[in-house]
C-alpha cells in the first residue's frame, strides 16, 4: 500500500524563490527591473554597475524622488508596491512596474541592499536586506538597489548562467531598450569598474543615432499613423538596411517594451512588398494605446501584453508601416514636376508596348590623333546640322536640382539607364524599376473593384480541426466580404464554395487554411492580398520592359518621372533594388581627385 501524499503549505522562503524563478531568468532580468523602477521613480540619470556580468554585482543607481525611511522596509516584502491599490489601478496601469514582486523575488535569491534618500530628507537611509536593518547613509536625493552574488541560493540556477561577456551583453541589451524608449533619460553602463555604454539625455532622433547607428538612420523613414483609438509612431528601416537577424526589432506599447506576435506579425506583412528572402526589417514602433485595452498583466516579467481588440492593433501597424515605405525615397523630399527641366517638354508616358526604339545615347570612337582640316571642316558641318546655327560648343546643361532621379544620360549594355542629378549620378535597373510600376498600377486598378467571388463547379473538402470549424462559423460575413465561402460539410469537414475570382486557377483548400488561420489570430485579409499580389507580381514581370531594349531618350527619362511618382519604388516585386545613387563626392574618391 503505497503512502498519499500529503498536502502542506509551502514555507515564505520556497514561495520567494519559486516566484524569483518566473521573475529572474538571469542578471538581464534584474537590470531590467530594477530600471524600471528608477524610471517609474522619475529619474533623469540612471547608472548601471556591473561585476562578472552581473553575477556577483548589479547597482542601479538614479536619481529620482527616494524612498522615505517609514516605506523602507515595505520594498522588500512580497505585493508591496506603490503603483496600484485597486482592480481598476490594475486594469488601467500607467507605469513600468505594478506587480510588487521583483524586489522580493530577487532579494529571495541575492544579496540586496537598497540605499535611498527622499526629498526633504536631511541624509539616505540603508535597508540591509539579509536582516532587515536600516541605517543612517550619505547620498544624494535618489535611490541605489544593490544585487550581489546572484542565485546564490540557489546554485542550480546559477549553473545556467553564460559566460560573464554573453551576461553583459543580456545587460546591455535590456537598457538599450530602454534607452530607445526614453531619449530623454541618460544611461550609462558600468563594467569592472570601465565605461560599456553611455546614452546622454537627447532628442527621439539623436537617441535612435545614438543607439542604432547614424547610418541606419539615414536609411529609415518616420512612422506617424494615428486611427481610432490608437496612435503608431516611429522608425522603421527600409528594405536596404535589412538584417539576416530579427534582433533589431524594437516594439513599444505605452512607452513598455513588448514581443507581441501581433504587432511582429504586422511589420513583418508590412514589408512583404519590398524585403528580399528571408531577410529581417530593423524598426522601432511605439504603440500609444487606452491602457485599458490592453492586458500587461500576462507574465511577471511584463514583456507580453494581451490587446482586446488584436485585430485593430494589426491592421494599424501593418498601415503605419506600409505608409511609411510606400513614399519612395526618389521623389520623398520633392514635387514630381510635369515638365522636364531642361527642354521644357512634356514628360511622355513610359508604355512597354510602344514601337521598339533602336535610338540610344552613343558617342563615336574617341581619336586622340591630331585632326585633319578635312576632319575639322566636317565636325564643324555637324554642329551647324544638329543646333541649326554656327556655334563653338552646345549650350551647357545645369544639373536638374528639380528632378530627384535626374535626367538620362544614356543606356547602358541594354540594362541600366544613367542619368544625372544634383547629387551626382543615378544608375537604375529599368526592368526592375518598370516592373514595380506596373505591378503598383495593377494592385491600384486591383483596389478600384470589389472582391468578386466565382463560386467552384465542384465544392473542395478538406478535414478541419475544431478551430478551423468554429472560426469559419463565427466569420462568415468576413470570409464573404473576402470573397470566400467556407461552410461545413459535416462535424469535422469544411466545403470551400466560392473563392475570388482572381485566385480561381489557385489552391482553393491551401487559401481556406491559411485565411482561416489568419482568422483566428490577424487580419485574414492579408493573406487574400498576398495570393492576389503573387499573382500580379507575375503578370507585372511579365509585362515590364525586358532587357537588351533600346530606350530613346524620351522614354528613359518617363520612366524615371513615373519611379517618382510610384510607390516603393526603390524595390522591385522581389525586395531587390532597383537604383543606386553614387555621389560626385564617391565620384572624385574614386579618382582621387583632390588628394
Amino acid at each position: 500500500m503505497t503512502n498519499t501524499p500529503t498536502i502542506r503549505e509551502l514555507p515564505d522562503e520556497l514561495i520567494s524563490q519559486i516566484a524569483a524563478g518566473e521573475v529572474v531568468e538571469r542578471p538581464a532580468s534584474v537590470v531590467r527591473e530594477l530600471v524600471d523602477n528608477a524610471l517609474d521613480a522619475g529619474a533623469m540619470q540612471i547608472t548601471v554597475r556591473l561585476l562578472a556580468g552581473g553575477v556577483r554585482l548589479i547597482a542601479v543607481e538614479d536619481d529620482g524622488m527616494g524612498i522615505p525611511r517609514e516605506q523602507l522596509a515595505l520594498a522588500l516584502k512580497r505585493h508591496a508596491t506603490s503603483k496600484i491599490a485597486s482592480l481598476a489601478d490594475l486594469e488601467s496601469v500607467g507605469t513600468m512596474g505594478f506587480r510588487g514582486e521583483a524586489l522580493a523575488a530577487i532579494n529571495a535569491i541575492a544579496a540586496t541592499a537598497i540605499l535611498s534618500r527622499a526629498g526633504g530628507q536631511n541624509h539616505a537611509f540603508l535597508l540591509d536586506g539579509g536582516t532587515g536593518e536600516i541605517s543612517a547613509a550619505a547620498r544624494n536625493p535618489g535611490t541605489t538597489v544593490e544585487v550581489k552574488e546572484l542565485f546564490f541560493s540557489t546554485p542550480a540556477r546559477r549553473k545556467f548562467l553564460k559566460t560573464d561577456a554573453t551576461e553583459l551583453a543580456h545587460c546591455v541589451e535590456a537598457v538599450r531598450r530602454h534607452a530607445l524608449a526614453q531619449p530623454q533619460v541618460g544611461f550609462a553602463i558600468w563594467h569592472e569598474g570601465k565605461l560599456v555604454e553611455q546614452w546622454r539625455a537627447a532628442t527621439q532622433q539623436q537617441r535612435l543615432a545614438d543607439v542604432l547607428g547614424a547610418d541606419w538612420l539615414a536609411s529609415s523613414v518616420a512612422v506617424n499613423h494615428t486611427t481610432a483609438g490608437l496612435i503608431v509612431t516611429g522608425q522603421v528601416g527600409t528594405p536596404d538596411a535589412s538584417r539576416s537577424r530579427g534582433d533589431q526589432q524594437f516594439a513599444y506599447v505605452n512607452g513598455r517594451f513588448v514581443r507581441d506576435k501581433v504587432i511582429t506579425h504586422a511589420a513583418r506583412s508590412a514589408y512583404e512588398d519590398v524585403l528580399h528572402g528571408h531577410r529581417q526589417p530593423v524598426y522601432v514602433l511605439h504603440i500609444g494605446i487606452d491602457p485599458t485595452q490592453v492586458d500587461v498583466n500576462v507574465h511577471p516579467t511584463k514583456i507580453e501584453v494581451r490587446f482586446r481588440d488584436g485585430r485593430a492593433v494589426h491592421q494599424a501597424v501593418r498601415h503605419a508601416v506600409e505608409n511609411a515605405l510606400a513614399v519612395p525615397r526618389a521623389g520623398a523630399t520633392q514635387p514630381v514636376p510635369t515638365q522636364l527641366a531642361s527642354t521644357g517638354t512634356e514628360s511622355p508616358v513610359f508604355e512597354p508596348n510602344q514601337p521598339t526604339a533602336h535610338v540610344f545615347i552613343a558617342q563615336a570612337a574617341m581619336n586622340f590623333e591630331a585632326p585633319t582640316r578635312h576632319q575639322v571642316a566636317d565636325s564643324a558641318a555637324q554642329l551647324q546640322a544638329l543646333w541649326g546655327t554656327p556655334r563653338a560648343a552646345p549650350p551647357a546643361v545645369q544639373p536638374p536640382v528639380n528632378l530627384p532621379m535626374g535626367l538620362a544620360v544614356c543606356q547602358l549594355h541594354g540594362i541600366y539607364i544613367l542619368a544625372e542629378n544634383a547629387l551626382g549620378l543615378v544608375i537604375v535597373d529599368m526592368h526592375a524599376a518598370h516592373e514595380r510600376i506596373v505591378y503598383e498600377r495593377l494592385k491600384n486598378e486591383l483596389d478600384l473593384r470589389q472582391i468578386t467571388s466565382q463560386p467552384l463547379l465542384i465544392p473542395a473538402t478538406f478535414p478541419a480541426s475544431p478551430q478551423e470549424v468554429a472560426t469559419a462559423e463565427a466569420s462568415a460575413d468576413t470570409l464573404h466580404t473576402l470573397g470566400l465561402q467556407i461552410t461545413p460539410f459535416s462535424p469535422k469537414t469544411l466545403a470551400v464554395r466560392a473563392v475570388p475570382s482572381s485566385l480561381a486557377q489557385g489552391d482553393a483548400v491551401e487559401l481556406a487554411r491559411s485565411v482561416l488561420a489568419e482568422l483566428a489570430q490577424h487580419d485574414a485579409s492579408t493573406v487574400i492580398a498576398q495570393a492576389q499580389h503573387a499573382l500580379l507580381s507575375s503578370m507585372a514581370c511579365h509585362g515590364a520592359v525586358r532587357a537588351n531594349r533600346r530606350l530613346t531618350v524620351e522614354e528613359m527619362n518617363a520612366l524615371l518621372r513615373q519611379m517618382e511618382a510610384t510607390p516603393r519604388s526603390d524595390q522591385c516585386n522581389h525586395g531587390r533594388p532597383t537604383w543606386r545613387q553614387i555621389s560626385v563626392k564617391e565620384l572624385d574618391a574614386l579618382f582621387m581627385r583632390g588628394r
